[in-house]
C-alpha cells in the first residue's frame, strides 16, 4: 500500500512538473514575441519619424524660399 501511495505521489509530482513547464514555455513564448512585435513596431515608427523629419526640414526651406522672394517683391515695389 505504502509503495502505491508513494508510485501515486510520483506521479502526481510529474504531472505537476510537466504542466509547470510547459507553462514557463508558453511564458517565455509570449514574451519572445511580445518583444518581437515591440520591435517591429519601433522599427515602423522610426521609420516615419524619419519621413516626417524629411518632410519638416524640406518644408521649412521651402518656407524660407518664400520669405526670401516676398523680400525680394517688396524690395522691388520700393524701388
Amino acid at each position: 500500500m505504502d509503495e502505491f501511495k508513494y508510485l501515486e505521489t510520483l506521479r502526481a509530482r510529474a504531472r505537476h512538473d510537466e504542466a509547470q513547464a510547459i507553462h514557463n514555455a508558453e511564458k517565455h513564448a509570449e514574451k519572445r514575441r511580445d518583444e518581437h512585435w515591440r520591435s517591429v513596431v519601433a522599427d515602423v515608427v522610426a521609420d516615419k519619424d524619419a519621413v516626417i523629419a524629411d518632410k519638416d526640414a524640406e518644408n521649412e526651406k521651402l518656407r524660407q524660399m518664400i520669405a526670401s522672394l516676398q523680400a525680394n517683391i517688396k524690395n522691388q515695389n520700393q524701388s
